[in-house]
């Protein structure tokens, strides 16, 4: 199980991203569109005073039940330990537990 205050630091990345997402995607696109480079500068002025913490790049996806940062299977939002617990117990329909 993951430390709580690291999976709450991580709910707070995602919340502010969400909020600075609109913000970041129009400041991007004005610079490619800006023809000199002291308006690309000025806009990326502004992108930069941001939180640094709103940035996409900062997530990172966790386990739906431990926390667990690594080996995450995005179809199933489960770490590869617990999808293999629940693989052996029957509890995910269709999937096989391979063998060799």
């Amino acid at each position: 199980m993951a430390k709580k205050s690291v999976i709450q630091r991580e709910k707070k990345r995602n919340k502010l991203e969400q909020k600075y997402r609109l913000i970041r995607r129009s400041s991007k696109k004005q610079i490619s569109q800006a023809l000199s480079l002291s308006e690309k500068w000025e806009i990326h002025g502004k992108l930069q005073s941001l939180p640094r913490n709103s940035a996409p790049i900062r997530l990172h996806r966790r386990c739906f039940l431990t926390g667990r940062p690594r080996a995450n299977y995005r179809d199933f939002g489960l770490s590869g330990h617990i999808l293999r617990q629940m693989v052996c117990e029957c509890l995910l329909p269709g999937a096989t537990r391979s063998s060799w």
